[in-house]
């Protein structure tokens, strides 16, 4: 288990990261969301040492990590860093070489976990032959290959199409289910939503977000309201408790709510007919939350 306690950091009179604390257990994945500059690649490169803080720790297993401990880490930087005229393979098997592994367990999984990350390319072609999305599959092999227990990602999806996108996805799950503890941080607050156990989002260094995907949502109301019946715009408009109203190009209706009661109301009327095609109360959506903390200086 990854433990942040009361983590700060200071540059000058600027708060980079204010009194941080969560904890990652071990086969659980962590999104830690926030605006550029909100302090996330601060606080990766903290849990890294590679940063000193001003207060607090971070602990693995209830002690601190040692340099023994950093060979069970895989880091995954957001500014992308290969060796262009070094092969896949020897640039795999030097990564994983830096974290404690040896040419003879490495060489024989190569295979796999390009096939894995569909690399289009041989594991004997230097990496500048690649495209830039094999490269950046390339790297996160390097990340990933020597299978550890820890692994931070900062902006891992950046550049990277649905499909390989949706590799990516399936290769942190693969790591939640043989027991790693993930953390990464992402824009796409789709992914966050879709494999994220909990959430931590930033905010000029502060947490103004903490807790598990499902429970964040919930806590804001079931303000979202998808509608196809007999009930046009104009119907649903009249309602109290409706702030605005969407009609699709396909006729249903996208409501917000600025109470989630409302919703009954509607419901009874919508159904007085019988049967509708659809009736769907939601809480926000984590990108619909985001925007509105990012730009909430109250919270």
């Amino acid at each position: 288990m990854l433990e942040v306690k009361n983590l700060t950091k200071t540059f000058g009179n600027y708060t980079a990261v204010d009194n941080l604390s969560f904890d990652i257990p071990d086969g659980k994945i962590l999104g830690l969301i926030g605006q550029n500059g909100a302090g996330k690649t601060t606080t990766f490169r903290l849990i890294l040492d590679f940063l000193t803080a001003d207060s607090g720790e971070v602990l693995w297993n209830g002690k601190e990590i040692s340099s023994k401990e950093y060979n069970i880490i895989g880091y995954l930087p957001e500014e992308r860093g290969l060796y262009p005229k070094v092969t896949i393979q020897d640039q795999l098997v030097y990564f994983a070489e830096l974290r404690g592994k040896t040419r003879k367990e490495i060489l024989p999984k190569i295979d796999e976990w390009m096939e894995k990350f569909q690399v289009k390319g041989k594991k004997t072609d230097k990496v500048k032959t690649l495209s830039k999305g094999n490269q950046q599959k390339v790297q996160l092999i390097a990340t990933l290959i020597h299978e550890p227990k820890l692994v931070i990602l900062d902006e891992p999806f950046s550049g990277l199409d649905p499909v390989n996108a949706e590799l990516l996805k399936d290769g942190i799950i693969e790591l939640k289910s043989k027991g790693s503890a993930v953390i990464f941080s992402s824009h796409n607050m789709d992914n966050v939503e879709k494999i994220c156990d909990s959430l931590i989002m930033l905010r000029n260094g502060e947490t103004v977000l903490d807790g598990k995907v499902h429970e964040i949502r919930e806590s804001f109301g079931r303000t979202k309201l998808f509608l196809e019946s007999a009930l046009s715009k104009a119907d649903v408009e009249g309602f109290a408790g409706v702030k605005e109203v969407i009609e699709s190009s396909d006729g249903s209706l996208n409501i917000t709510l600025s109470e989630a009661k409302a919703g009954e109301e509607i419901f009874m009327r919508a159904t007085q007919g019988g049967y509708i095609p659809m009736f769907n109360q939601q809480p926000p959506t984590l990108e619909e939350i985001f925007k509105l903390k990012a730009g909430d200086n109250n919270a």
